[in-house]
């Protein structure tokens, strides 16, 4: 590890709230509405409904409601999706739910429990990162610097262990001269390997850390560009809140 790469992580650390402060909570809840073409592309409906989703922040486990009735909600581990009842009775559940998409492509249908295995994971990385970074087995190092029109952003790459569920093993971070994330690229391994460009934006402040409250998702060229006029995914987040 480079004394440079130390400094990037640090300082991109204390701009989203410091780590000491981060270690003070174990969960965090928010409001969520989700859009974009992704889930047509799967064969599902997206409605723009806000959700309440919650993550732990210091083991791999989501949960979203409502879920396929106003009644229902997910229960996401790395090893095991289910639908429930808020009462806790299991609707479905799959274990080792991350096989069921083994040779998907980009428009391989899901069915609900895949559906809200993506999400748990996809939020679960989102809602804890970049505090996500200094987990055990997570590898960090700055590479070049990205040139996006004015600006110039530094890199991150990180690299995922095999325990921890997120998009792809190795994954790309930018951020601007605050050390605020900027952009996230990533590889949707569920789903044939999408390449997407995340870019995020509208910070929010909420018990003394900081979170992005728009992410948008679009479709990312062999040259690094996203595609504008194919966002696969946006994520409003809202009413932030630590526990």
């Amino acid at each position: 590890m480079t004394a440079q790469k130390h400094q990037l992580l640090d300082q991109v650390l204390i701009a989203h709230g410091g780590l000491e402060h981060w270690n003070h909570f174990s969960k965090v809840r928010a409001t969520l509405v989700t859009g974009g073409s992704l889930w047509g592309m799967k064969g599902l409906t997206q409605d723009s409904a806000p959700r309440q989703m919650t993550v732990w922040l210091h083991e791999q486990r989501a949960s979203v409601m409502p879920f396929g009735g106003l009644d229902q909600r997910t229960a996401y581990t790395p090893d095991r999706i289910a639908i429930e009842t808020t009462a806790g009775k299991v609707i479905a559940e799959r274990s080792a739910p991350r096989e069921s998409f083994r040779d998907h492509g980009e428009t391989t249908p899901w069915d609900p429990l895949q559906r809200a295995y993506f999400n748990g994971y996809a939020l679960w990385s989102y809602l804890t990162m970049p505090f996500l970074f200094t987990s055990p087995g997570v590898l960090t190092e700055e590479v070049e610097p990205w040139q996006e029109g004015t600006q110039r952003w530094r890199r991150l790459q990180v690299t995922f262990p095999e325990n921890i569920a997120t998009h792809c093993a190795v994954q790309d971070f930018y951020f601007g001269e605050d050390f605020l994330l900027r952009r996230h690229d990533y590889n949707v391994d569920v789903s044939g390997g999408l390449p997407a460009a995340q870019y995020v934006h509208d910070y929010v402040e909420a018990d003394g850390l900081r979170m992005p409250g728009k992410r948008r998702a679009y479709r990312r060229g062999a040259n690094g560009q996203p595609d504008k006029d194919a966002l696969l995914v946006a994520i409003d987040l809202s009413e932030i809140s630590y526990a």
